[in-house]
């Protein structure tokens, strides 16, 4: 998985107490208030936060980790028995050939149909596999072209992720928009001399997901013609995460003199 992170966020900083801002036009004579209005907190006692408010942005991207492609065996004879060992004859060939190359049979599903055509029988097989390497699945069905006929129909691969895949990328996105926040929160406050607290607020605001896909009209009649690596970056999900964060802010401390 690759991440990319992107650094555009956009900052805004409040370094005076919104309470005493709202009290400042307020008072009167002797220090008292406007009725309905909180009296003024006196210097020892004045309590509120200082705060920077800043949103970031991130964008990771993860090419596909799966692929599965089918392989098709079919057999018409005018008996069903001689269908039958046609079909599972070259069934097995593949099958023991799969387990040879180190696939998991977890990872190979295989469904057997037999039915009447006119005056004979049809039977298909059809042996679903799964791929994590895709070195590997590209050795494979290259070598069951050499070793079978042309009656062995192999599919081209089909590129996804998994769940899991997806859920992850999501998590990087919003790890990577908050790591970008967090940075450029620190630099204001190391700009304007103070010193960056505690987050006191971590909102994602938004999350957007796209693939490289080709244009719709093209897809059906290029999907065939795409190359293996082409296919991949057609598959290949992005995700965006923007996140919104208030930090609390604290006066620069000062460094104690050594008698």
């Amino acid at each position: 998985m690759s991440l990319q992170k992107t650094s555009s966020s956009r900052v805004f900083v409040e370094l005076v107490p919104w309470a005493d801002r709202g009290q400042e036009n307020n008072l009167v004579s002797g220090g008292e208030t406007l009725p309905g209005l909180r009296r003024p907190l006196s210097a020892q006692g004045q309590t509120s936060t200082r705060e920077v408010h800043v949103s970031g942005t991130a964008e990771v991207s993860a090419s596909p980790d799966r692929a599965q492609v089918a392989v098709l065996v079919s057999s018409t004879k005018e008996a069903a028995a001689e269908a039958k060992k046609s079909v599972c004859r070259r069934l097995d060939y593949i099958t023991q050939s799969l387990q040879q190359q180190g696939l998991q049979s977890e990872n190979i599903t295989v469904t057997k149909d037999i039915r009447r055509v006119e005056n004979a029988y049809h039977m298909e097989a059809e042996v679903c596999i799964t791929f994590t390497e895709f070195g590997k699945m590209q050795n494979i069905c290259n070598f069951l072209v050499e070793k079978l006929d042309s009656s062995v129909v192999i599919s081209q691969p089909q590129f996804y992720h998994t769940p899991g895949s997806v859920e992850n990328l999501r998590r990087q996105a919003c790890l990577v928009a908050v790591e970008n926040a967090w940075r450029k929160a620190q630099e204001v406050c190391n700009l304007v001399g103070q010193t960056l607290g505690k987050p006191l607020l971590i909102k994602e605001e938004e999350m957007k997901e796209w693939e490289d896909q080709i244009d719709d009209h093209q897809s059906s009649r290029l999907s065939s013609l795409l190359t293996i690596q082409q296919k991949i970056k057609s598959a290949t999900i992005h995700t965006a995460s923007k996140v919104f964060i208030t930090f609390e802010v604290k006066g620069k401390e000062k460094k104690k003199k050594h008698l």
